[in-house]
């Protein structure tokens, strides 16, 4: 058994496209889990990148997000993401009640409602895009305002407020060294306009997925209005950010691997588990994300992890583990279904799945559907990808048709 060794620097900053972060792949060979050290943090991490691994650690109460808390924990950005009231960095059986009541915004019935919603953003979007005639950039008619549309639209966010929405989103997402100031300024904000926007719905209730979880109960049990502005400031990172990532990076593949665009083609009725896969293998972000803390000594693969380490998971290199998925880093659009983690596991699973999968499912079976000889206008070399944030994603896909 080991207690570790000397950290291994983890910048985590590849941005090449959609290849796999070659640094990442080095940590999946390792035998153990690894110590690591992130740009920002007072402390090493220890890094868990195989599927059981991750699995164990998302789902055992040894290990505690709530633990991080007022901590300098390890981490990519200057000014932690996470807000400290989050559902994210809540344990059971608090996130547990949490989530309950926050998931009855996501049954069946309020998801079918987002999809009509989601069906007329998007073909709304692509009316225009279409008119304005080719060539033209599918980030800024797709990809870019379908998400962020859709996350302040069924949230009941007015449209006048979605430039300043979207400005704070950027804000937060930023890892350069300057942008902590205005990051935490910028999470401040947010936090008092969802507060005033909670209170309004309590008032005069609608449609919207606030009205939704506010009007949530579990006998006597319901959010309060600083759950709720928290609920909607999480969905806003998070729902947005996601989405956004990957409809252009499930759009650039599908525009530079003709076979996957051919396969959608010939069989519409497939496009759910063709996602999954595409979701599986897509690095669609830099690195790892919010860590937990060990509550007590724990033995894990071989390894001591003493109370109070700090143990971030790799979701990224879980989804390419080769004991459950055979050629992991290959794309099978045909491989027998298998959950991945790209949407995270255990009790911190995004709770917006469906609404997730809603966004997706529409914007690429409307694309595919309406476009079916779209190809890129540039070579593939000449895309332009994001570098500033801890995001992998396509900053411009120039498309013809």
């Amino acid at each position: 058994m080991t207690t570790g060794g000397e950290a291994i620097r983890c910048p985590f900053d590849f941005s090449e496209a959609l290849e796999f972060d070659p640094s990442l792949a080095a940590l999946m060979s390792r035998e153990s889990i690894t110590r690591i050290r992130l740009p920002y943090g007072d402390a090493d991490a220890w890094l868990v990148t195989g599927f059981e691994g991750v699995r164990q650690v998302t789902t055992d109460q040894r290990f505690s997000r709530a633990g991080i808390t007022g901590s300098d924990y390890p981490r990519l950005t200057p000014e932690p993401i996470v807000s400290p009231e989050s559902i994210n960095v809540l344990d059971p059986p608090d996130s547990s009640r949490l989530r309950h009541l926050a998931s009855q915004g996501f049954t069946q019935r309020h998801v079918d409602r987002m999809r009509r919603r989601i069906v007329r953003l998007a073909d709304t979007l692509l009316d225009e895009m279409e008119e304005l005639g080719p060539p033209a950039d599918l980030t800024q008619h797709l990809s870019n305002p379908l998400p962020r549309q859709t996350i302040f639209d069924v949230l009941g966010i007015p449209q006048d407020d979605w430039p300043r929405m979207q400005q704070y989103v950027h804000q937060l997402l930023a890892t350069g060294p300057d942008s902590r100031e205005t990051a935490a300024r910028a999470k401040a904000e947010m936090r008092e306009y969802f507060a005033g926007l909670v209170e309004q719905r309590r008032r005069v209730p609608g449609t919207d997925l606030i009205s939704a979880m506010a009007a949530a109960k579990d006998g006597e049990d319901a959010l309060d209005d600083q759950e709720l502005a928290v609920m909607a400031l999480t969905l806003v990172l998070s729902g947005q950010d996601t989405a956004t990532c990957q409809i252009s990076n499930i759009a650039y593949l599908l525009l530079t691997r003709p076979e996957l665009m051919e396969h959608l083609r010939d069989r519409p009725e497939a496009l759910t588990e063709v996602l999954n896969e595409l979701l599986r293998v897509i690095p669609f972000r830099k690195g790892v994300g919010i860590p937990r803390v060990a509550l007590e000594d724990v033995e894990l693969d071989g390894v001591r992890i003493r109370a109070g380490d700090f143990v971030h998971v790799s979701y990224l290199t879980a989804n390419r583990d080769p004991g459950r998925y055979p050629d992991p880093h290959s794309i099978d659009p045909e491989r027998p279904s298998a959950p991945h983690m790209t949407f995270g596991w255990g009790g911190h699973r995004c709770i917006a799945v469906p609404l997730a999968m809603a966004e997706l499912e529409v914007a690429v079976g409307r694309l595919v559907e309406r476009f079916p000889g779209m190809r890129l206008a540039v070579p593939p070399q000449e895309v332009r990808w994001d570098t500033e944030t801890i995001r992998r994603f396509p900053l411009e896909l120039p498309v013809t048709w």
